[in-house]
């Protein structure tokens, strides 16, 4: 794990008042993340929701890539250290540099010598007089003995949250925030896909606890405050633009949702066909997006002067488009994106959900169910608008947090 900063300085400096650890006021956040935007962006989401977002330290637990490393992602975070400390040996002992490879370094030095949970775990306990509990938002697989540690070690100082489904023995957390979907597999439909022989390998195996918030997509890092900001920002650059403004967002295939090249051509139709009534039509491709999809898309539409390609340099115009924008189009493999669009409140039409399989399937019927998002047919007319309940997750999962708090007689600092 890597701090942003010393995190002496950034833990006890966050407030003037010494009397938080006394009144149980939590006025700091830590967030754990594993190197993947779409999971850290929803602990941030939280800590936004929270207050804290100005009061919080960042700590990273990612895997080192690269070498053998590339063929272990199935071991669990705690093995890595291991490995590499038994790699090192090997490596001391034919006067090889362990943590260098061809002029490039193995990463793995970077993620375990600067932190730990015992580290932050005794933070706690010593700052607790003077700065108050400690909140721990943890997000993603590689995060969860890290955070279960945390917990663990310092239980009567900190409040620990795991974002996304731990998989087993949830009673490691103060609070799991999850999609309801994660929870497929115990459905009559998920018991129908599963083989009998396989049922016991399958988790969750129990239904949710206490501890446990079901949410309908996942937590973000975007909220009314960042829409504004958004749409402040990115106002003169689209003050030109033909109403309305169509916003398509491509992800990538996944294990439950299944497409390419021929996905990518029947958008490509579908696009053509509600061009029409597009004032603006502007595309983005995510780092998951496979290149011949991107050439097929990019090759029918970037003739057509109403159309706009990202060309994925800096600015990113993501926050820009959730915020102007008047509709979406977005493909059904991204989870955050549709949860995204969906707290916009705005028409969101899905492609290809469809190929999706297992939960993937069960979270698209969710949406559908709840009018927030619609199947692209080509057939559309874009200026017609229609509208839903927005998702709210990141403020309910707030107020989640802050009744459990309030049990232990903490409060967040206002």
């Amino acid at each position: 794990m890597r701090p942003t900063q010393p995190p002496e300085l950034a833990v006890t400096g966050l407030s003037d008042n010494h009397q938080g650890g006394v009144s149980g006021v939590v006025k700091r956040a830590i967030v754990i993340g594993n190197g993947c935007a779409g999971a850290e962006n929803q602990c941030i989401g939280l800590v936004r929701s929270l207050g804290l977002f100005d009061r919080h330290l960042y700590y990273s637990v990612a895997r080192p890539s690269g070498g053998i490393y590339r063929w272990l992602l199935w071991l669990p975070i705690s093995l890595y250290k291991k490995l590499d400390q038994f790699i090192s040996c090997i490596c001391a002992g034919f006067s090889i540099k362990a943590s260098e490879s061809s002029g490039r370094r193995s990463g793995i030095r970077d993620v375990f010598e600067v932190a730990d949970a015992k580290k932050i775990a005794a933070m706690a306990r010593r700052t607790f007089d003077k700065s108050g509990p400690l909140l721990v938002v943890a997000s993603g697989r590689d995060t969860v003995s890290v955070a279960s540690s945390i917990r663990r070690l310092a239980m009567e100082y900190v409040f620990v949250v795991q974002v996304q489904h731990p998989r087993s023995r949830l009673e490691r957390f103060d609070l799991v925030i999850t999609p309801r979907h994660d929870y497929f597999s115990l459905t009559p439909q998920g018991k129908r896909q599963i083989h009998f022989f396989l049922r016991p390998w399958v988790t969750p195996r129990k239904p949710p606890g206490r501890n446990v918030l079901l949410t309908t997509g996942a937590l973000h890092n975007v909220d009314s405050s960042t829409l504004r900001n958004a749409a402040l920002e990115w106002k003169d650059e689209f003050a030109s633009l033909s109403k309305p403004l169509v916003v398509v967002n491509i992800g990538g295939p996944t294990r439950n949702c299944l497409y390419g090249v021929d996905l990518a051509k029947e958008l490509c139709g579908m696009l053509h066909s509600i061009l029409w009534s597009c004032g603006s039509l502007r595309i983005s491709f995510s780092r998951r997006t496979p290149k011949k999809v991107k050439e097929i898309i990019t090759r029918e539409l970037r003739s057509n002067v109403n159309v706009y390609i990202w060309d994925g340099k800096e600015p990113n115009p993501h926050l820009g488009h959730l915020a102007l924008a008047d509709a979406f189009i977005i493909t059904a493999d991204s989870i955050s994106m549709l949860s995204e669009a969906c707290t916009t409140g705005k028409p969101v039409y899905v492609v290809g959900a469809e190929r999706c399989t297992w939960k993937f399937s069960d979270f698209q019927k969710t949406l559908r169910e709840r009018g927030a998002v619609r199947p692209l047919t080509g057939k559309e007319d874009m200026v017609k608008k229609w509208s839903y309940t927005p998702l709210n997750e990141n403020a309910e999962a707030a107020k989640r947090v802050i009744q459990d708090l309030a049990v232990r007689g903490w409060k967040i600092e206002a």
